[in-house]
Protein backbone atom coordinates (compact mmCIF):
# COMPACT_ATOMS: atom_id res chain seq x y z
CA UNK A 1 0.00 0.00 0.00
CA UNK A 2 1.39 3.45 -0.74
CA UNK A 3 1.61 5.76 1.90
CA UNK A 4 1.64 9.54 0.96
CA UNK A 5 2.40 12.47 3.04
CA UNK A 6 -0.23 15.19 2.89
CA UNK A 7 2.38 18.02 4.07
CA UNK A 8 4.25 17.55 1.06
CA UNK A 9 4.74 20.76 -1.12
CA UNK A 10 1.44 22.59 -1.23
CA UNK A 11 -0.24 20.46 1.39
CA UNK A 12 -3.30 20.78 0.39
CA UNK A 13 -6.65 19.01 -0.58
CA UNK A 14 -5.62 18.37 -4.43
CA UNK A 15 -3.07 15.92 -3.31
CA UNK A 16 -6.30 13.72 -1.92
CA UNK A 17 -8.15 14.49 -5.30
CA UNK A 18 -5.70 13.58 -7.05
CA UNK A 19 -4.96 10.40 -5.41
CA UNK A 20 -8.51 9.41 -5.27
CA UNK A 21 -8.85 9.48 -8.70
CA UNK A 22 -5.80 7.71 -9.46
CA UNK A 23 -6.91 5.22 -6.83
CA UNK A 24 -10.07 4.18 -7.93
CA UNK A 25 -8.82 3.72 -11.66
CA UNK A 26 -5.73 1.70 -11.21
CA UNK A 27 -6.84 -0.15 -8.35
CA UNK A 28 -3.86 0.99 -6.33
CA UNK A 29 -5.05 1.40 -2.14
CA UNK A 30 -3.36 4.15 -0.72
CA UNK A 31 -3.01 5.81 3.16
CA UNK A 32 -2.60 9.43 2.97
CA UNK A 33 -1.72 11.16 6.21
CA UNK A 34 -1.18 14.91 7.46
CA UNK A 35 -4.33 16.02 4.68
CA UNK A 36 -4.49 19.20 4.35
CA UNK A 37 -1.63 19.97 6.86
CA UNK A 38 -0.34 23.32 5.04
CA UNK A 39 -4.08 24.95 5.83
CA UNK A 40 -5.81 26.80 8.18
CA UNK A 41 -7.90 24.37 9.49
CA UNK A 42 -6.23 20.61 8.43
CA UNK A 43 -8.09 17.81 7.64
CA UNK A 44 -10.74 16.86 5.57
CA UNK A 45 -13.66 19.55 4.82
CA UNK A 46 -17.08 19.20 3.66
CA UNK A 47 -15.82 18.96 -0.04
CA UNK A 48 -12.88 16.72 0.66
CA UNK A 49 -15.13 14.05 2.57
CA UNK A 50 -17.61 13.65 0.07
CA UNK A 51 -14.97 13.64 -2.35
CA UNK A 52 -13.47 10.19 -0.60
CA UNK A 53 -17.50 9.12 -0.04
CA UNK A 54 -18.69 9.39 -4.17
CA UNK A 55 -15.21 8.01 -5.22
CA UNK A 56 -15.55 5.23 -2.47
CA UNK A 57 -19.03 4.19 -4.14
CA UNK A 58 -17.21 4.97 -7.72
CA UNK A 59 -15.42 1.71 -7.03
CA UNK A 60 -16.84 -0.34 -4.15
CA UNK A 61 -14.00 1.24 -1.86
CA UNK A 62 -13.08 -0.21 1.47
CA UNK A 63 -12.00 3.43 3.99
CA UNK A 64 -11.05 4.27 7.22
CA UNK A 65 -11.17 7.92 8.13
CA UNK A 66 -14.09 9.63 6.61
CA UNK A 67 -14.75 12.09 8.67
CA UNK A 68 -15.08 15.92 9.21
CA UNK A 69 -11.37 17.21 10.12
CA UNK A 70 -10.13 13.64 10.01
CA UNK A 71 -5.92 13.90 9.11
CA UNK A 72 -5.31 10.17 7.45
CA UNK A 73 -7.61 8.25 5.09
CA UNK A 74 -6.67 4.92 4.01
CA UNK A 75 -8.71 3.88 0.84
CA UNK A 76 -8.72 0.28 -0.50
CA UNK A 77 -10.78 0.55 -3.80
CA UNK A 78 -12.21 -2.08 -5.67
CA UNK A 79 -13.44 -2.66 -8.93
CA UNK A 80 -15.56 0.53 -10.86
CA UNK A 81 -19.42 -0.63 -11.05
CA UNK A 82 -21.14 2.35 -9.98
CA UNK A 83 -23.04 3.79 -13.30
CA UNK A 84 -24.45 6.96 -11.36
CA UNK A 85 -23.51 8.89 -8.29
CA UNK A 86 -25.56 11.29 -5.91
CA UNK A 87 -23.16 13.20 -3.92
CA UNK A 88 -23.89 16.26 -1.43
CA UNK A 89 -22.04 19.24 -0.34
CA UNK A 90 -23.63 20.43 2.26
CA UNK A 91 -21.39 23.97 2.62
CA UNK A 92 -20.19 26.43 -0.54
CA UNK A 93 -17.35 23.90 -1.02
CA UNK A 94 -16.13 23.85 -4.59
CA UNK A 95 -18.26 21.62 -6.87
CA UNK A 96 -15.50 21.54 -9.56
CA UNK A 97 -13.15 20.60 -6.63
CA UNK A 98 -15.24 17.58 -5.49
CA UNK A 99 -15.17 16.77 -9.56
CA UNK A 100 -11.59 16.45 -9.81
CA UNK A 101 -11.35 13.43 -7.80
CA UNK A 102 -14.08 11.66 -9.74
CA UNK A 103 -13.44 12.72 -13.57
CA UNK A 104 -10.26 10.71 -13.48
CA UNK A 105 -11.69 7.26 -13.28
CA UNK A 106 -14.68 8.76 -14.96
CA UNK A 107 -12.54 8.56 -18.68
CA UNK A 108 -12.24 4.69 -19.00
CA UNK A 109 -15.95 4.35 -17.01
CA UNK A 110 -19.21 5.61 -17.96
CA UNK A 111 -20.93 7.25 -15.37
CA UNK A 112 -23.63 10.39 -14.11
CA UNK A 113 -22.45 12.52 -11.22
CA UNK A 114 -25.36 14.57 -9.56
CA UNK A 115 -24.19 17.11 -6.92
CA UNK A 116 -26.46 18.68 -4.83
CA UNK A 117 -24.84 21.48 -2.96
CA UNK A 118 -21.68 23.49 -2.99
CA UNK A 119 -20.54 26.00 -4.97
CA UNK A 120 -20.55 26.75 -8.74
CA UNK A 121 -18.64 29.87 -7.82
CA UNK A 122 -16.45 29.21 -4.89
CA UNK A 123 -13.00 30.72 -2.81
CA UNK A 124 -10.04 29.48 -3.86
CA UNK A 125 -11.10 27.20 -6.81
CA UNK A 126 -12.00 26.76 -10.25
CA UNK A 127 -15.55 27.82 -11.55
CA UNK A 128 -17.47 24.82 -12.83
CA UNK A 129 -18.01 27.01 -16.27
CA UNK A 130 -13.96 26.78 -16.44
CA UNK A 131 -14.20 23.04 -16.05
CA UNK A 132 -16.46 23.22 -19.21
CA UNK A 133 -14.98 25.60 -21.54
CA UNK A 134 -11.69 25.16 -20.88
CA UNK A 135 -10.22 21.98 -19.26
CA UNK A 136 -12.91 19.79 -21.23
CA UNK A 137 -12.47 21.22 -24.52
CA UNK A 138 -8.49 20.25 -23.71
CA UNK A 139 -9.11 16.91 -22.39
CA UNK A 140 -11.55 16.62 -25.82
CA UNK A 141 -8.11 17.10 -27.99
CA UNK A 142 -6.81 14.18 -25.94
CA UNK A 143 -9.67 11.83 -26.90
CA UNK A 144 -11.87 11.78 -23.80
CA UNK A 145 -15.05 14.23 -23.51
CA UNK A 146 -18.20 14.45 -20.65
CA UNK A 147 -20.93 16.68 -20.49
CA UNK A 148 -21.48 19.40 -17.98
CA UNK A 149 -24.79 20.87 -16.59
CA UNK A 150 -25.32 23.82 -14.26
CA UNK A 151 -29.00 23.16 -12.82
CA UNK A 152 -28.58 25.70 -10.48
CA UNK A 153 -25.56 27.89 -9.45
CA UNK A 154 -24.18 28.31 -5.93
CA UNK A 155 -22.46 31.28 -4.77
CA UNK A 156 -20.20 31.39 -1.75
CA UNK A 157 -21.31 31.22 1.83
CA UNK A 158 -23.91 28.94 1.01
CA UNK A 159 -23.46 27.11 -1.89
CA UNK A 160 -26.93 24.95 -2.87
CA UNK A 161 -25.48 24.26 -6.52
CA UNK A 162 -27.24 21.32 -8.75
CA UNK A 163 -25.03 20.16 -11.09
CA UNK A 164 -24.83 17.26 -13.13
CA UNK A 165 -21.80 15.51 -15.20
CA UNK A 166 -22.01 12.56 -17.79
CA UNK A 167 -18.86 10.37 -19.05
CA UNK A 168 -18.50 7.93 -21.48
CA UNK A 169 -14.99 5.67 -21.96
CA UNK A 170 -12.42 7.14 -23.62
CA UNK A 171 -8.80 6.45 -25.03
CA UNK A 172 -6.45 8.99 -23.59
CA UNK A 173 -3.79 10.07 -26.12
CA UNK A 174 -0.38 12.44 -25.58
CA UNK A 175 -1.27 15.95 -25.96
CA UNK A 176 1.98 18.62 -26.78
CA UNK A 177 1.07 22.54 -26.67
CA UNK A 178 4.25 23.80 -26.70
CA UNK A 179 2.72 27.27 -28.72
CA UNK A 180 -1.06 28.30 -28.29
CA UNK A 181 -0.76 29.57 -32.12
CA UNK A 182 -3.02 32.44 -33.35
CA UNK A 183 -5.64 33.66 -30.87
CA UNK A 184 -9.02 32.87 -32.35
CA UNK A 185 -11.83 34.39 -29.96
CA UNK A 186 -12.57 35.30 -26.41
CA UNK A 187 -15.84 34.48 -24.88
CA UNK A 188 -16.86 34.20 -21.10
CA UNK A 189 -20.08 34.01 -19.14
CA UNK A 190 -20.41 36.79 -16.71
CA UNK A 191 -23.31 35.98 -13.49
CA UNK A 192 -25.02 37.05 -10.43
CA UNK A 193 -28.14 36.15 -8.26
CA UNK A 194 -31.29 37.75 -9.66
CA UNK A 195 -31.48 40.08 -6.58
CA UNK A 196 -28.64 42.32 -8.11
CA UNK A 197 -29.50 42.44 -11.28
CA UNK A 198 -31.01 46.12 -10.64
CA UNK A 199 -27.67 47.53 -9.69
CA UNK A 200 -26.48 45.59 -13.52
CA UNK A 201 -23.67 43.46 -11.76
CA UNK A 202 -23.35 41.13 -13.90
CA UNK A 203 -23.45 43.90 -16.94
CA UNK A 204 -20.53 45.78 -15.37
CA UNK A 205 -18.32 42.48 -14.42
CA UNK A 206 -18.93 41.58 -18.06
CA UNK A 207 -18.12 45.53 -19.47
CA UNK A 208 -15.05 45.87 -17.14
CA UNK A 209 -13.92 42.36 -18.59
CA UNK A 210 -14.56 43.29 -22.45
CA UNK A 211 -13.29 47.17 -22.16
CA UNK A 212 -9.90 45.56 -20.62
CA UNK A 213 -9.58 43.31 -23.26
CA UNK A 214 -10.08 45.34 -26.32
CA UNK A 215 -7.80 47.71 -24.98
CA UNK A 216 -4.62 45.13 -23.64
CA UNK A 217 -5.59 42.64 -27.15
CA UNK A 218 -7.57 44.47 -29.66
CA UNK A 219 -10.30 41.81 -29.62
CA UNK A 220 -13.75 42.24 -28.58
CA UNK A 221 -15.05 39.55 -26.48
CA UNK A 222 -18.52 37.79 -26.56
CA UNK A 223 -19.49 37.47 -22.88
CA UNK A 224 -23.06 36.22 -22.06
CA UNK A 225 -24.52 37.98 -19.36
CA UNK A 226 -27.28 35.78 -16.88
CA UNK A 227 -29.13 36.63 -13.71
CA UNK A 228 -29.80 33.54 -12.14
CA UNK A 229 -31.59 31.88 -9.15
CA UNK A 230 -29.18 30.53 -6.04
CA UNK A 231 -29.96 30.04 -2.49
CA UNK A 232 -27.90 33.11 -1.64
CA UNK A 233 -27.02 36.49 -3.41
CA UNK A 234 -23.43 36.03 -5.44
CA UNK A 235 -21.51 36.81 -8.70
CA UNK A 236 -18.74 35.15 -10.59
CA UNK A 237 -17.14 35.72 -14.37
CA UNK A 238 -15.69 33.51 -15.93
CA UNK A 239 -13.90 34.47 -19.59
CA UNK A 240 -11.67 31.53 -22.07
CA UNK A 241 -9.93 32.59 -24.72
CA UNK A 242 -9.22 29.90 -27.80
CA UNK A 243 -6.45 30.09 -29.86
CA UNK A 244 -5.75 28.20 -33.07
CA UNK A 245 -3.70 25.28 -30.93
CA UNK A 246 -5.48 24.76 -27.42
CA UNK A 247 -7.95 27.00 -24.81
CA UNK A 248 -7.12 29.41 -22.12
CA UNK A 249 -8.94 30.13 -18.94
CA UNK A 250 -9.47 33.39 -16.33
CA UNK A 251 -11.87 34.13 -14.04
CA UNK A 252 -12.87 36.24 -10.73
CA UNK A 253 -15.29 35.50 -8.08
CA UNK A 254 -17.85 38.53 -6.47
CA UNK A 255 -17.00 39.14 -2.91
CA UNK A 256 -18.62 41.88 -0.61
CA UNK A 257 -16.94 44.61 -1.14
CA UNK A 258 -15.46 44.54 -4.21
CA UNK A 259 -16.67 46.67 -7.03
CA UNK A 260 -18.68 45.06 -9.88
CA UNK A 261 -15.95 46.58 -12.27
CA UNK A 262 -13.11 45.39 -10.69
CA UNK A 263 -14.09 41.38 -10.67
CA UNK A 264 -14.52 41.64 -14.67
CA UNK A 265 -10.48 43.27 -14.49
CA UNK A 266 -9.29 40.99 -12.80
CA UNK A 267 -11.04 38.10 -14.92
CA UNK A 268 -9.50 40.03 -17.95
CA UNK A 269 -6.09 40.27 -16.39
CA UNK A 270 -5.95 36.55 -15.43
CA UNK A 271 -6.60 35.74 -18.93
CA UNK A 272 -4.62 38.29 -20.64
CA UNK A 273 -1.23 37.03 -18.48
CA UNK A 274 -2.13 33.32 -19.53
CA UNK A 275 -1.73 34.27 -23.38
CA UNK A 276 1.14 36.04 -22.75
CA UNK A 277 2.60 32.79 -20.58
CA UNK A 278 2.18 29.70 -22.47
CA UNK A 279 -0.16 27.36 -24.16
CA UNK A 280 -1.91 26.50 -20.87
CA UNK A 281 -2.97 29.04 -18.48
CA UNK A 282 -1.49 28.16 -14.61
CA UNK A 283 -4.69 26.93 -12.72
CA UNK A 284 -5.61 24.28 -15.57
CA UNK A 285 -1.94 23.70 -15.97
CA UNK A 286 -2.00 21.46 -12.60
CA UNK A 287 -5.39 20.25 -13.60
CA UNK A 288 -4.52 18.45 -16.68
CA UNK A 289 -1.21 17.01 -15.10
CA UNK A 290 -3.25 13.51 -14.34
CA UNK A 291 -4.70 13.17 -17.74
CA UNK A 292 -1.25 13.71 -19.27
CA UNK A 293 0.57 10.90 -17.24
CA UNK A 294 -2.58 8.45 -17.91
CA UNK A 295 -1.55 9.12 -21.70
CA UNK A 296 1.77 8.58 -21.02
CA UNK A 297 3.26 11.15 -22.45
CA UNK A 298 2.63 15.07 -23.34
CA UNK A 299 4.17 17.88 -22.72
CA UNK A 300 2.70 21.75 -22.47
CA UNK A 301 3.79 25.63 -21.78
CA UNK A 302 2.27 27.89 -18.82
CA UNK A 303 3.07 31.28 -17.38
CA UNK A 304 3.85 29.65 -13.97
CA UNK A 305 5.10 26.52 -12.40
CA UNK A 306 3.06 26.33 -9.01
CA UNK A 307 3.07 24.60 -5.96
CA UNK A 308 -0.15 22.73 -7.06
CA UNK A 309 2.00 21.43 -10.29
CA UNK A 310 4.71 20.14 -8.47
CA UNK A 311 2.76 18.56 -5.65
CA UNK A 312 0.25 16.94 -8.20
CA UNK A 313 3.03 15.58 -9.87
CA UNK A 314 4.70 14.25 -6.54
CA UNK A 315 1.52 12.08 -6.30
CA UNK A 316 0.74 10.68 -9.98
CA UNK A 317 4.38 9.28 -10.06
CA UNK A 318 3.35 7.43 -7.05
CA UNK A 319 0.45 5.39 -8.58
CA UNK A 320 1.53 5.62 -12.49
CA UNK A 321 5.16 4.42 -14.27
CA UNK A 322 6.27 8.12 -15.17
CA UNK A 323 8.03 10.85 -14.66
CA UNK A 324 6.73 14.38 -14.73
CA UNK A 325 9.29 17.45 -15.10
CA UNK A 326 7.84 20.83 -14.56
CA UNK A 327 10.48 24.30 -15.21
CA UNK A 328 11.21 27.28 -16.90
CA UNK A 329 7.50 27.69 -17.82
CA UNK A 330 7.31 23.88 -19.44
CA UNK A 331 5.98 20.49 -18.27
CA UNK A 332 6.96 17.26 -19.66
CA UNK A 333 5.29 13.65 -18.88
CA UNK A 334 7.54 11.10 -20.17
CA UNK A 335 7.17 6.84 -19.25
CA UNK A 336 9.40 6.57 -16.63
CA UNK A 337 12.97 4.53 -17.23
Amino acid sequence: MLTIDGAVGAGGGQMLRTALGLAALTGEPFRMVNIRAGRPKPGLAEQHLQAVRAAASLCTAQVQGAELRSKAVTFVPGPLTSDTLHVPVRTAGSVGLVLQSLLIPATRHAVTIHIEGGATYGKFAMPVHHLEHVLLPLLEKMGWSAEVAVEREGFFPKGGARVRVTSKPGNLHPLILEDPGRLISIHGISIAHRSLERARVAHRQAKAAADRIQTALGVEPAIEVAYVEAVCPGSGIQLWATTEHSRLGGNSLGERGMKSESVGEQAAETLIEALEGGAVDPHTADQLLPYLALAGEGAYTTGSITDHVTTNAHVIEQFLPVRIEAAEGRIHCRAAS
